[in-house]
């Protein structure tokens, strides 16, 4: 028996069609004679070269992964000769979701791939936010899409990680009067920077709750009014010499809190690169 010469053609990197084609082999005590993978094919122009380069072998087995139905179609209706054999891996499963629900595919190559890597960002955005959670390491700054300055209990990393989730990578840093904010702060755009405040009134209760809940006095001085409006008028004086964003947080839930940030970014541009 003549051996076969196996054709493998994608619109994406191809993996799915070359899993596909392997399990199938590995069926069969088969001499193959090699295969041809062809990836990101995305024009008829490029499916007509590889059609000619097909007709020049002698016995041809053809896989193919095309979400376009107009190459899918190319394929389907080319003239049948004998010894040369197409299969089609996506298109049956597309034709009979679109029968069984009326609805019409979105023909984007590689969105498995691309999904993957939205969910892939997200972890590391996530695993970023947590990594320079509370100033823990300034070096963060220099890196993050986004920085959130605050003094405690404004709300930094909830928001840090709800942001995470919308695969934006943040540094949050905590402003007190005794300690100098980190150099890195001045040495970013402001416009990467978002200061948030809360009213002294919010902060009280807030900061008497968190020390309740850890067992400690509740007349101690983080909870004290005069203690939280000294924060607030340094933080202030920082956000403003910053020239920062900043939001009251006071009345927001965190969901409120980063859709002014989300709506903030486009409304002056700010690019958040696409990693892959």
């Amino acid at each position: 028996m003549k051996p076969v010469v196996i054709y493998l053609i994608s619109d994406s990197i191809g993996e799915t069609g070359e899993q596909v084609v392997h399990s199938i082999l590995s069926q069969y005590s088969l001499e193959i004679s090699r295969i041809k993978k062809f990836t990101h094919v995305l024009t008829k122009v490029e499916l007509e070269t590889i059609v000619n380069d097909i007709y020049q072998e002698e016995k041809v087995v053809v896989f193919y992964t095309l979400v376009q139905k107009e190459l899918r179609q190319y394929l389907t209706e080319l003239p049948q000769k004998r010894n040369y054999f197409f299969v089609d891996i996506l298109g049956d499963g597309l034709t009979v979701l679109e029968q069984a629900t009326g609805l019409k595919s979105i023909e984007e190559p590689g969105i498995i791939r691309k999904m993957d890597q939205e969910y892939f960002n997200r972890i590391e955005a996530i695993e970023f936010s947590v990594r320079y959670d509370d100033g823990i390491d300034p070096r963060g700054i220099l890196k993050a899409d986004l920085v959130v300055l605050g003094i405690s209990r404004t709300s930094k990393t909830p928001l840090s990680m709800y942001l995470a989730n919308k695969n934006i990578r943040v540094a949050n840093v905590p402003l007190f009067p005794e300690s100098e904010p980190p150099k890195e702060i001045y040495q970013i755009s402001p416009t990467r920077i978002i200061g948030l405040t809360n009213t002294p009134e919010k902060l009280n209760n807030i900061r008497k709750e968190r020390l309740k809940a850890l067992g400690l006095p509740q007349n101690a001085s983080y909870a004290e009014i005069n203690r939280i409006l000294e924060e607030l008028e340094y933080a202030d004086k920082i956000m403003k010499k910053i020239g920062c964003f900043i939001i009251d947080v006071s009345d927001n839930a965190i969901e409120e809190t980063a859709n002014l940030i989300l709506d903030y970014m486009k409304k002056i541009d700010l690019f958040i690169p696409t990693r892959v």
